[in-house]
């Protein structure tokens, strides 16, 4: 059985192999997989998912709130300053843990930070995606919504997903939230990659672009392996 820690209010499932410097893996919505990385490498199950506790009922969640999980845990397990690798959703919570708890992130690894508010034109893209989601979710329920949704990634990790349909759907609005602008960002004082996965679309890749772009010394594409290193090393 995984270990437990308390997150900010829920406990939190974790699992840890390697040592040496931390890398704390922050999962996208649905969940994430992770290849092998250097390091004391340290992932959990954000609130909702897996083992870890949620608060009842659980509808919504904010980037915030998920960063303040992060935080707990790192500081509960001696993390800091760890190197924060983050896809999707996850690398946004890793921008705002660097925001507000600049002392437990050494630097920020965002892979796909869906910062569509950056992307003007990725609103009829999302509006026909929500469109679409609610309508399997009215027809066949939030399981088989969030299966559908991720069809794409393979019928594992579409089933874990659906496993934890209650997480997505609370996960789902959190990036879009989130109200910290280019100015915010520039006040960053911590190194950040920003990479793409092999499958961001065109608008993920702009929203990449639009955060790099608006980070004072962010570095833009190359290896998830090769940006850990990078950051640890540093």
């Amino acid at each position: 059985m995984a270990p437990v820690i308390e997150g900010a209010g829920v406990s939190l499932s974790y699992s840890e192999h390697g040592e040496g410097a931390a890398v704390l893996l922050v999962h996208g919505i649905g969940g994430s997989e992770w290849p092998p990385l250097p390091g004391r490498v340290v992932g959990y199950d954000r609130r909702g998912y897996g083992s870890s506790g949620a608060p009842e009922p659980y509808h919504r969640t904010t980037v915030e709130e998920q960063a303040e999980d992060a935080a707990a845990l790192a500081s509960g397990l001696g993390l800091g300053p760890a190197v924060v690798v983050g896809d999707g959703l996850g690398g946004v919570i890793g921008l705002d843990l660097a925001r507000r708890h600049h002392a437990l992130v050494r630097g920020v690894v965002a892979i796909d930070p869906p910062l569509f508010a950056f992307v003007p034109e990725a609103s009829e893209m999302l509006a026909a995606e929500r469109a679409e989601l609610e309508r399997v979710l009215r027809d066949k329920g939030p399981a088989e919504a969030v299966r559908a949704y991720f069809a794409d990634r393979g019928r594992a990790f579409a089933a874990r997903a659906a496993e934890a349909h209650r997480a997505f759907f609370a996960d789902y609005g959190a990036a879009a939230g989130w109200s910290v602008g280019r100015r915010e960002l520039r006040a960053l004082d911590v190194p950040v990659w920003v990479l793409d996965s092999p499958r961001a679309s065109a608008y993920a890749r702009a929203a990449s672009d639009a955060l790099a772009a608006a980070l004072p010394e962010a570095r833009r594409g190359g290896a998830l392996r090769e940006a850990v290193a990078s950051l640890l090393a540093a």
